[in-house]
Formats: structure tokens, sequence, C-alpha cells
């Protein structure tokens, strides 16, 4: 499950867009109605921590890909996925609500003492009682932006005018 090609024609990617994952896999997942590519697998999500998602779950590039059924039990080995408290409504193409993206975040250890990580989930959820989700590792901006070619030479420039040239 973990091969990012499973299922998928050569040079195909799976990149969902929200109105995607709720309407073509969780809605008809919901109500047992066939979907294609069936890519996405079952997976209890709380037994496993984040890094232990690779090959269990749908893989694309550093993102996975799971159904759950909705619980309130968050609790892993290693630690526990904790709410941010944020909730978008997610519309279709023609304005209508069809579900709710909540966002959590991965801690380290006992819940209310634990150490937040760069884990991050988004849990797609409708009125069924599965949900879908997206679990990453957000990458760390180290500190500070990185300039690219064109930024650097710019900078370079203003560097210019503290130089003096001898009078010719």
């Amino acid at each position: 499950m973990g091969d990012s090609s499973f299922n998928l024609p050569p040079g195909f990617r799976f990149y969902p867009t929200d109105e995607e994952l709720l309407v073509h896999f969780l809605h008809r997942k919901a109500t047992l109605l066939p979907y294609h590519p069936d890519v996405i697998p079952d997976l209890d999500l709380y037994p496993y921590d984040p890094w232990d998602l690779d090959g269990k779950a749908m893989s694309e590039g550093k993102k996975w890909y799971f159904y759950s059924r909705r619980t309130s039990n968050r609790v892993t080995e290693s630690g526990y996925w904790q709410s941010m408290g944020v909730e978008d409504a997610i519309y279709s193409s023609g304005g209508k609500k069809i579900g709710v993206k909540k966002y959590s975040t991965f801690y380290i250890g006992e819940p209310s003492e634990g150490v937040k990580t760069n884990w991050i989930m988004h849990e797609y959820k409708d009125h069924s009682k599965w949900v879908v989700c997206r679990v990453y590792e957000e990458e760390e901006d180290g500190g500070g932006t990185e300039l690219s070619c064109l930024d650097e030479v710019f900078l370079s420039l203003d560097d210019l005018d503290e130089i003096s040239f001898p009078n010719s």
C-alpha cells in the first residue's frame, strides 16, 4: 500500500483536492458505492505513530492517506493527536457544504504533558462514521527565508554603493 503507484497508471500522481477527498472517496465509501481507483486503505490510525504509516497507508510523496472510523481515542504508543481547534467547512464547486476538515498535531508523551512535533493530520469528515485522513510532517523553515539567486544578486548590488572608485 505504501507504493505511490499502487493501482495508478504510469505518470499519474495522487494529489486530490479537499473536495475530491470528500466527494469521490469518503462519500462513496460511506454509501458503499464503487470508487476508482480504490487506492486508499482502511486503517485504524490510533495504534500507529505517524512515522509508522509508510507501507500501511496510501502515500504520495511525503503524505499518507487512509480511511479510519471516527473515534475519540487519539492515543498511540508514543503519543497522541491533539486537535488544533480549527475546522474548515469544505464546499463543492457548486457552493454546497459537503463536509469539514479538522486539523490535529501529534505530541510525543502523555496527554497534557506531551512535546509538540511537526506531524500534522487533516481529518475530512461528513455525516458518516468514516473519515479520510491526510498525514504529513511539516517541513521546518530553518529559522529564515531562503533567498533565490536573483534576490542574492540584487542584494549584492547594494554592496556596490559602499565601494569607492578612484576618480579618472
